[in-house]
């Protein structure tokens, strides 16, 4: 399922899978919100004079969307957070297990895959802040071993448009996740997959969702930090300073996650699910009728995705983020500023309101934020800094066996109740 992210540079059909970011899966479930609601071209935290108004939370109404929809994705467990002027929501489905009786809370652990880009993101941008690096800084300065890294800048990483192959699409990872998962992947492991292909296009002249540059960010900001751990440099920068006391990147050899946490279900292998369209017929009706069971995967290793995709949290610590991410809390006004505006169409001939993204964030309609997907997990974060709106979503089955990333599905349902048409 890491396979994902098999999109063609600039389209917009599903993510990576695994931590394909189901951010580009978002792109198909968000277009119809984002299209009523995208903004003039002006300050991306000001709402525009068609800026859509927001409805007074219902939260029954609520409740049975999250209810509804997770069931037909055959989701065991999620949680759903809504924090808006007009009332708050916290939903919960199903169970923490498979066919079991303990619901899930906000508290629990869960692997939040692709959210973890925008913790390595943040990091790089606070140490350009400090003149640790330069977001125009070439790769090669940090990495002379990447290919086009001459030509490649740290902005261009962070902004997915350096063209570097993506490792987490091939059959090759794929297949050895499936061998082994819970196998420790060195970086150089994941880099050399990468560079063993010929890059998408040159730097800058696309967008193509890549692990690859994520990893690569996650070195540099060891690097100019004279070798500190990624997982330290995150909890003294970000964890700490916000109060997110349950959030943490994971050392490369644990598989486990802190308690309580929710267990994560996939149907199928990781090479099976590449395929973005779901399960064959035969088994998908075999999974709707139950006697088809998804495998366990909570225990895998997720070094493989490491900064690009490693991360644990809760649904209350990814609500403290999300706000932090896009209200301004991690970075100064400046930066901030640029970071909103950084966020663009990943093509030129994307449908008017699709998701956008820029600097290690996206936007979908008014919030900003990210998805994220690991075997079994999926997660949508998000936050509008203008009508100051929060929505966090996660559930513990990933891909749904239909195709498409469950969390951000529920997202866009829930999101589509919370606003208004102008």
């Amino acid at each position: 399922m890491p396979n994902s992210h098999r999109l063609p540079v600039g389209s917009g059909q599903t993510e990576l899978k695994r931590i394909r970011v189901s951010l580009l899966a978002t792109i198909a479930f968000i277009a119809p919100l984002g299209a009523a609601c995208s903004s003039d071209g002006g300050d991306p935290v000001t709402a525009s004079p068609a800026a859509p108004s927001l409805r007074t939370i219902d939260p029954a109404a609520l409740q049975s969307v999250l209810e509804t929809r997770a069931r037909e994705l055959l989701v065991p467990g999620a949680v759903a957070v809504v924090r808006t002027p007009s009332g708050d929501f916290t939903g919960r489905y199903g169970a923490t297990t498979y066919r079991g009786t303990t619901p899930p809370a906000v508290s629990d652990h869960i692997r939040v895959g692709s959210v973890t880009k925008t913790f390595t993101g943040t990091v790089i941008l606070q140490q350009a802040q400090e003149g640790l690096l330069s977001l125009d800084d070439p790769v090669s300065k940090y990495r002379p071993e990447v290919p086009n890294g001459e030509r490649i800048t740290i902005a261009q990483l962070l902004e997915m448009r350096s063209g570097l192959f993506n490792y987490s699409t091939t059959v090759e990872l794929n297949q050895a996740l499936d061998d082994a998962p819970q196998r420790v992947w060195r970086r150089d492991e994941l880099l050399s997959i990468a560079f063993a292909r010929p890059p998408y296009f040159a730097p800058g002249q696309g967008f193509t969702y890549s692990n690859t540059n994520t990893v690569l960010l996650g070195l540099i900001a060891e690097q100019v930090e004279r070798g500190k751990p990624l997982a330290a440099i995150m909890r003294d920068r970000l964890f700490v300073p916000l109060g997110m006391r349950n959030t943490l990147l994971p050392a490369d050899d644990a598989n486990g996650l802190p308690a309580p946490y929710a267990r994560g279900y996939m149907y199928g292998t990781n090479v099976e699910t590449m395929d973005p369209a779901g399960l064959p017929a035969d088994r998908l009706a075999a999974a709707r009728a139950g006697t088809f069971q998804p495998g366990d995967r909570t225990f895998d290793n997720p070094s493989w995705g490491w900064a690009a995709g490693a991360g644990i949290s809760t649904a209350e610590d990814l609500v403290i983020w999300a706000q932090a991410l896009a209200g301004g809390r991690v970075l100064g006004p400046a930066l901030q500023a640029r970071r909103l505006a950084s966020v663009r169409p990943i093509s030129a001939d994307a449908p008017a309101g699709s998701a956008q993204y820029g600097l290690a964030i996206a936007k979908f309609g008014p919030l900003y934020g990210h998805t994220g997907e690991l075997p079994g997990y999926n997660t949508f974060v998000g936050h509008d800094p203008a009508r100051n709106v929060t929505v966090v979503v996660w559930a513990n089955l990933d891909p749904s066996p239909a195709g498409g990333a469950t969390a951000t599905a529920i997202a866009r349902e829930l999101i589509d109740r919370i606003y208004a048409a102008p």
